[in-house]
């Protein structure tokens, strides 16, 4: 069901905020993918004020959009106050390795996910900051510019050391990182090979 955009109100009791750079970002998403909001329609209440959504309600309005997919519930006021904090929790966790791996950091970073970048400042980040691969010290994230022969020549060689039954009986207490140990690995057996000769 699609509704006129101007008979949507924004909840006046969100909890949920967004930084400028991240509404842009989902206000650029909008205009190009706006099949997403066909998936994820907005939730409203009978009253047709947001449940959830409001993020994507103002940034369809900033698109220029006039009407949006909505689904309107009828749940108690109990149910859509529970609603309105579940729809906005995080759940799941990123699998920081995969996305390293077999993603492409660039579209990810278009598409609104937060990923590293050389001009971030670690110690800028909150406390609060948490990430199992550890871009907050004592942790830092590198990043190498290689051609596609040496990428994949070097993915290779962190799946072999990965896959290899001495390496995962490594103690990973100091890195939860799996590239980061084998790559440190690599370069050890590197420096024990190169001072052996």
């Amino acid at each position: 069901m699609k509704a006129p955009i101007d008979t949507i109100k924004e909840n006046p009791h969100n909890p949920r905020t967004i930084t400028e750079d991240k509404f842009r970002k989902l206000v650029k998403s909008l205009k190009e993918f706006p099949e997403m909001l066909e998936a994820r329609p907005i939730v409203v209440d009978k009253d047709n004020i947001v449940l959830g959504g409001n993020m994507r309600l103002k940034a369809a309005r900033e698109a220029g959009l006039t009407e949006v997919p909505i689904y309107r519930s009828e749940w108690s006021h109990d149910k859509s106050s529970e609603f309105v904090i579940k729809d906005n929790v995080g759940f799941g966790e990123w699998d920081w390795d995969l996305l390293a791996n077999e993603w492409d950091s660039y579209p990810l970073a278009e598409w609104g996910l937060d990923v590293w970048s050389p001009d971030l400042d670690p110690e800028q980040l909150a406390d609060g900051f948490d990430l199992a691969d550890g871009d907050k010290p004592p942790f830092q994230s590198l990043t190498f510019t290689l051609s596609d022969a040496q990428a994949e020549y070097l993915k290779e060689r962190l799946t072999e050391v990965k896959q290899d039954p001495a390496f995962q009986d490594m103690d990973a207490a100091e890195n939860d990182n799996s590239n980061g140990n084998a790559l440190s690995l690599l370069a050890q057996q590197w420096a024990e090979q190169k001072t052996s000769f």
